[in-house]
């Protein structure tokens, strides 16, 4: 959005509580958590100062954040190493939080929900090699959202490496050649 009005409008929309971010903008400059329709207008006009556009999000602040990776070869083969959850909930910066693997709080059919989920996303978007998938789960329901979708090694890999002993890097790199899964 690109003004207070807008901003308002697209609240109204999702519904409060939302997230509220100046787009292009470094350190999280003008991003904050708006209750209601006076702290959005406060937090808009505050961020407008610093940008000329504003991401007004649904906030899922208190939800779970569940981590998956995922690897698939050439041949469509596709296998979950590992899922991992922040013991923090979503509003706390990840790097702040303490990450758990396996995750210790999903229920069976959270945990295939996700799986599968994770699973669909790589075979869609194709990625042949390691691919990490990020979850907001509901504490309350079974509502969740994709929040990042990384098509490649990151911190979060090295972690699932050493917490299951998985080679990922490793495998990844073998997928690239072609080799498959099962070799």
């Amino acid at each position: 959005v690109y003004s207070v009005q807008e901003a308002l409008t697209a609240a109204q929309q999702l519904g409060y509580p939302v997230m509220a971010r100046a787009a292009f903008s470094l350190g999280g400059l003008g991003s904050g958590f708006a209750n209601t329709k006076e702290e959005l207008t406060v937090l808009a006009t505050q961020a407008l100062a610093h940008s000329s556009q504003l991401i007004i999000d649904k906030s899922l602040k208190g939800w779970k954040e569940v981590e998956y990776e995922v690897v698939r070869d050439a041949y469509d083969n596709c296998i979950t190493v590992c899922n991992m959850e922040n013991v923090d909930p979503l509003g706390i910066h990840t790097g702040e939080s303490i990450v758990v693997a396996p995750s210790q709080t999903l229920s069976n059919k959270e945990y295939n929900m996700l799986r599968t989920t994770a699973i669909n996303v790589i075979r869609h978007f194709g990625v042949v090699g390691e691919c990490n998938i990020q979850y907001a789960l509901s504490p309350y329901s079974e509502e969740y959202y994709i929040i990042e979708v990384n098509a490649r090694l990151s911190r979060s890999s090295a972690l699932a490496s050493k917490a299951t002993g998985y080679p990922l890097a490793y495998v990844a790199a073998k997928l690239s050649l072609g080799i498959p899964l099962p070799e």
